[in-house]
């Protein structure tokens, strides 16, 4: 059975051109990726908890970051082995002053050694067609929902 996530994408409109936050995963693993690789703060949900508390929760977990409501509800999309309901809503931050939860592992492996690091280790913000070039491509469906359903808001976006 796969697996259930659930995160924010958070955005900002500045000068009707559309920005979206994506942050870069820490650890050891993703520290010399960039392309194709950033995402949209979201975390594992757990047994019984609900989607949109489990959204919130990773966001502030992997931001340091309250969201605020309104909220446009995106699709969810399937990622590798698991599912990943979505979010929407709009807010501005300092993306050099967002600082995440941290993990502990074993590095290098096999080592004996337990290093911490960041689950993110940087945020930005992102244009729509830089977006699509950083983000994993299972969630591109996800700016596309929000650029979608803020035209239907009659926004005019560059």
């Amino acid at each position: 059975m796969a697996k259930q996530s659930a995160g924010l994408l958070m955005y900002r409109l500045r000068s009707q051109t559309l920005e979206v936050l994506l942050v870069h995963p820490g650890g050891p693993f993703w520290r010399k990726r960039d392309l194709g690789v950033w995402t949209i703060p979201k975390g594992l949900v757990e047994a019984g908890e609900d989607l949109f508390h489990t959204a919130c929760r990773e966001f502030t977990e992997e931001t340091s970051l309250i969201p605020q409501a309104p909220f446009l509800e995106l699709p969810e999309i399937k990622q590798s082995s698991k599912r990943v309901k979505a979010w929407a809503f709009e807010g501005d931050c300092d993306p050099t002053q967002v600082f995440s939860n941290k993990f502990t592992m074993e590095w290098p492996p096999k080592s004996g050694q337990m290093q911490e690091f960041p689950e993110v280790d940087r945020a930005a913000w992102f244009l729509p067609a830089a977006a699509k070039r950083h983000m994993l491509k299972a969630q591109l469906p996800l700016l596309d929902s929000l650029r979608t359903q803020l035209r239907a808001l009659h926004l005019q976006l560059e």
